[in-house]
């Protein structure tokens, strides 16, 4: 902070953040320099403040059938603004204009899984998470792109081959099955 006059006796300490515990020194100077700090005050909690910073990284995906997961990264307790912290989490299916609210009262989730029978395979969603405490609602992330969970591949590779190489080889060849909404993403085949 700004050195303040010899003859001032107090001092109003600027752009502190809500919610956290501080404690205050004083240091007297002059011309030679600076003398021993005064012991530490007792500790002082800032009043509570609406958090501002909205959860980053809002991902998700994978999951199973019929769900919607969605992850992003915590909050850390210095930007929380006070008591009753927690997690909003919004979203619609693309195109849609009605948001699906769901409430997360945990501080140190970072995951919310919306199960739901109508939900198709991998169906794009536009999801925004962001924070509430006991002061009011905060600042919703800005708009991510996540995937429901996949269901297993519903089409079966076609132009299955076998040719005899050796006397104890068989090379087996097929065609790759592209990726659509009812193939998901491939990760491997099983010959059998």
């Amino acid at each position: 902070p700004e050195v303040i006059n010899g003859r001032t006796h107090k001092a109003t300490v600027v752009e502190l953040s809500p919610w956290v515990e501080y404690e205050f020194r004083v240091v007297a100077s002059n011309s030679v320099g600076m003398g021993e700090p005064s012991r530490p005050s007792a500790l002082l909690r800032t009043k509570a403040a609406i958090p501002v910073v909205a959860p980053t990284n809002i991902s998700g995906g994978g999951g199973t059938r019929s769900e919607l997961v969605i992850t992003w990264e915590p909050i850390p307790e210095e930007l929380q603004n006070g008591e009753g912290f927690g997690y909003i989490i919004m979203f619609r299916p693309l195109g849609s204009t009605t948001w699906t609210k769901a409430v997360v009262a945990s501080v140190e989730t970072s995951k919310y899984v919306y199960r739901n029978e109508s939900i198709t395979p991998l169906s794009p969603f536009e999801v925004k998470v962001g924070v509430y405490n006991n002061e009011g609602e905060g600042t919703l992330s800005s708009i991510s792109i996540v995937y429901s969970g996949e269901d297993e591949p519903q089409i079966a590779p076609v132009g299955t081959a076998a040719l005899s190489v050796s006397a104890a080889e068989v090379e087996v060849s097929w065609q790759p099955i592209a990726w659509n909404r009812h193939t998901g993403r491939v990760l491997g085949y099983e010959v059998r």
